[in-house]
């Protein structure tokens, strides 16, 4: 890279706007959505898609709710051709869905590309030339009055044409194609020239362009705001966007460019396109979706939709796609996994959605909340207790959740590996001996207020009586075990819940020890009886914390 880049780069020149209003402009409905999936997306595959997934990707636009799709480039090969007629002829359009071809401006390709759509109820014919300085004197050594007449003389040809099929309602989209990087005088000569050629009054889109995306988007947000004022009393004319994504900046150039009085926009699927892409309509949408928007597009299946465009492209969508992608809504961060934690916690069903960290509900978009929280090295207690709660049931005191993320963490770094729900649950068992059989034997009987307990454990292989008192039978039972282990056992914190329902349902209960006054350690216990699931928990509790027994049975 140079040290000097101004040497071989100039910054891009700003729009004299001084009384610019779309800062201070808020997008509150949806656009015309354009799908261009099947022309710019297409061209852009390392190998663009055959009949069978043109009509796939075209059936599920529709499924989402797009209402104008460009299908493709009909003079440009015969299978883009072929798949024009063949929506035509065996009646694949629905009647509220309206066709875009595309041609650039040369008389021979035009007449080819009006003949492709003949019989469609409704299209819209695609013409485009560029008009900026780098093109018009490297490319076609055209000066601005010759530009002019290039877009007159086609645009008249295609009226021909097109009048001459009244059985179609025809719509002109006129694109002066590197608008983004063109002098606004100059464009605004070329969109005037095609409505004069078209004939004034009749519907016309003007299609404006980042072609190359070549300044921040608030410049071309200045360059639509100063094209709308220019029609903004002609309601002939629908002002559409087309941006690329050059500088990665594709998604905040359309949302201002809204704001600045564009009417519709165009893009793909997941931003494919020409080198870093079209815009990314799905963001777009969703990016209004979030804020309150109804976007007019259905995305309630984002997993299915994606499969179907990676099926179709042959193109994977990247792990962190906004919206879209494997791990958007998971958080690794024990920080990040305990403020999610307690989001869901203290969200209740009508409420406004305000989640920490994630600025939209994955259920909306069909996704579960399975996802959301992954645990590896750099989580903590929020996470691992939220993937135990949502898959398991299990509801970890605080203090369990700190002592239980300390053995998942050894776990974590002894292997170095990512763990699942069913990970940690394999370690939760094994930690708290939960498949233990205890061999636990007891009864109990009520007297004056205090509980007589009698029974027998086995304990490190030795069957050991118990024998004790208390003022319930938690306390009989931890009595006993005092007594026969010959160590002393005090409960410093007790929770229990159900897990299940009905005849599967059974009781979890958490039981914090103090042994000896010398070390605290928790045990777990489950069983259908929420007594028996407490003593289980005891025993747990003492087994994690290495004591023997002083007296054989």
């Amino acid at each position: 890279m140079l040290s000097n880049p101004a040497s071989k780069y100039r910054p891009f020149a700003p729009v004299q706007l001084r009384d610019r209003t779309w800062p201070d402009a808020q997008i509150t409905r949806a656009p015309i959505w354009l799908s261009t999936d099947l022309r710019d997306g297409n061209q852009a595959l390392i190998e663009p898609m055959d009949l069978q997934r043109k009509l796939r990707m075209f059936e599920m636009l529709v499924r989402i709710g797009f209402k104008e799709i460009e299908v493709g480039f009909p003079a440009a090969s015969q299978i883009e051709w072929d798949f024009v007629r063949k929506l035509i002829e065996e009646d694949r359009i629905p009647q509220d869905v309206t066709i875009q071809v595309m041609t650039p401006a040369r008389e021979e390709l035009i007449a080819r590309t009006v003949d492709a759509v003949q019989g469609a109820r409704r299209a819209i014919v695609h013409v485009y030339n560029a008009v900026a300085p780098v093109w018009r004197k490297v490319v076609f050594g055209m000066d601005v009055p010759e530009v002019m007449a290039l877009v007159e003389r086609h645009i008249t040809q295609l009226r021909r044409l097109t009048d001459a099929r009244p059985e179609t309602e025809w719509v002109l989209q006129y694109s002066p194609e590197t608008f983004s990087l063109a002098e606004l005088e100059v464009s605004l000569q070329a969109c005037e020239t095609a409505i004069a050629a078209w004939g004034p009054g009749r519907p016309i889109i003007l299609n404006l362009p980042t072609t190359v995306e070549a300044a921040t988007p608030n410049i071309f947000a200045d360059q639509i705001e100063w094209m709308a004022r220019r029609f903004a009393h002609r309601p002939e004319v629908v002002l559409s966007v087309h941006p690329h994504n050059d500088r990665g900046t594709g998604t905040a150039a359309a949302e201002m460019a809204l704001m600045a009085g564009a009417h519709r926009v165009e893009g793909c699927l997941f931003g494919n396109g020409e080198r870093t892409g079209n815009l990314d309509i799905v963001n777009v949408a969703l990016n209004m979706y979030v804020q309150g928007v109804s976007p007019e597009l259905d995305f309630s299946d984002i997993d299915a939709i994606r499969a179907e465009v990676e099926y179709c492209n042959q193109l994977p969508v990247p792990a962190r796609h906004p919206y879209a992608g494997d791990l958007v809504y998971t958080s690794f961060s024990g920080s990040h996994q305990d403020a999610i934690k307690k989001g869901f916690a203290a969200r209740q069903p009508g409420d406004i959605w305000e989640i920490p960290y994630l600025p939209i509900d994955p259920k909306d978009l069909g996704r579960s909340y399975e996802a959301v929280i992954r645990v590896n090295s750099q989580s903590g207690k929020g996470g691992i207790a939220y993937l135990l709660e949502t898959e398991y049931g299990v509801q970890l005191p605080r203090r369990l959740q700190i002592e239980f993320s300390q053995v998942v963490q050894r776990e974590m770094d002894a292997l170095g590996t990512e763990f699942a729900a069913a990970d940690l649950w394999k370690i939760f068992e094994k930690e708290y001996g939960l498949a233990k059989e205890h061999g636990l034997e007891y009864a109990m009987q009520q007297d004056k207020g205090q509980v007589r307990l009698q029974g027998s454990v086995q304990w490190q292989g030795q069957d050991v009586a118990l024998q004790g008192q208390g003022n319930g039978a938690i306390d009989a039972f931890v009595q006993a075990l005092s007594d026969a282990l010959g160590h002393r056992v005090r409960v410093q914190d007790y929770t229990e819940h159900a897990v299940g329902e009905g005849a599967n349902a059974q009781a979890m209960a958490y039981v914090e020890l103090r042994v000896d006054e010398q070390q605290s350690v928790y045990g777990v216990g489950r069983d259908v009886n929420i007594v028996s699931a407490s003593m289980h928990a005891i025993l747990s509790g003492l087994q994690r914390a290495g004591v023997q027994a002083a007296v054989a049975a």
